[in-house]
This record gives structure tokens, C-alpha cells and sequence, in this order.
């Protein structure tokens, strides 16, 4: 099944949640979730994201998750998603994906195409996020140099 939708970016699932509080989901959609990556924050498992896909899913929207992180899909009912490497924070392509841009999502085939001109997306910078927050507490500071040695997959 090939799905081609507008995409909203996020870099927390707590930037979805409030999207999604304010109504600004209530459409077909491809959320991204970006900088959930061990590198960026240690790749917790993301199931604050699937309350509210459920819920827009019960709607009747068609919606799809990207994300660099982590969601086992334990939790609630399953998203069509897809995951990306090399992550955001360690200039994977995510990290180039924009507002507005169209995705088409491929699960048959095992794609992800964003339909920008090819020269245009190359040249666009990778977006940064404040990773700040993300580094201490509930015991992430005593795991600094493992998250410093991530790397892609080979």
C-alpha cells in the first residue's frame, strides 16, 4: 500500500501531543518525530505518540509515523510508520524533512520517498534541535559516552 500525505515534524512527543490537543492533526497526515535517536536522547520508547494516532486513526484519518526513535507498537493500536537511519542528531536525512513536504510512504515495497526536488533537498540544511534537556536525569548523564559513540549501522 503506498500512501502519499503532508507531513507535520516534531522533535518530542510531547510537540505532538500538544499539536494534537490544539486539533492541528485532525487530518490525514505523516507526523515525524525526529531526534529520538540514542544519540539524541537515549532512544526511550515512544508511546506517548500512540494515544493520540489511535484516537486520529478512530476518526478515520489515514496516519503514518517516521521516526529516528524507538516504538515497540505494545502500546495501543498499531501505527503504519516507518524507522530511519542514520538518525537526526547524527545528520540522518530526517533531519531534512520540512513542514508541508510530501511523503509517500511505501510499506509493500519498504520506502520512504520525500517528493521534493532531489538538488533542493540536498542543499537543505539538517534542522538542530536544544538536546540539552536530554541529557540529565532519571540516570542519563552516566550514559554521555555511550551516546557519543553511536554511529550508523553498517
Amino acid at each position: 500500500m503506498s500512501s502519499r500525505r503532508r507531513r507535520r515534524v516534531f522533535h518530542a512527543q510531547d510537540e505532538l501531543q500538544a499539536a494534537f490537543r490544539a486539533g492541528e492533526l485532525n487530518r490525514d497526515v505523516v507526523l515525524v518525530v525526529r531526534f529520538q535517536g540514542p544519540r539524541a536522547n537515549g532512544m526511550p520508547e515512544l508511546h506517548k505518540l500512540m494515544p493520540p494516532i489511535g484516537v486520529l486513526q478512530d476518526r478515520g484519518f489515514k496516519v503514518a509515523l517516521v521516526t529516528d526513535g524507538r516504538l515497540s507498537g505494545a502500546s495501543g493500536q498499531g501505527a503504519g510508520g516507518a524507522a530511519c537511519d542514520a538518525e537526526a542528531a547524527n545528520g540522518g536525512e530526517i533531519a531534512k524533512i520540512r513542514d508541508g513536504d510530501v511523503i509517500r510512504l511505501d510499506a509493500v515495497n519498504g520506502r520512504l520517498d520525500v517528493l521534493v526536488d532531489a538538488q533542493e533537498f540536498a542543499a537543505r540544511p539538517l534542522a538542530h534541535a536544544d538536546l540539552g534537556r536530554n541529557h540529565l536525569g532519571v540516570g542519563r548523564e552516566l550514559f554521555a559516552a555511550f551516546r557519543q559513540q553511536v554511529g550508523p549501522r553498517r
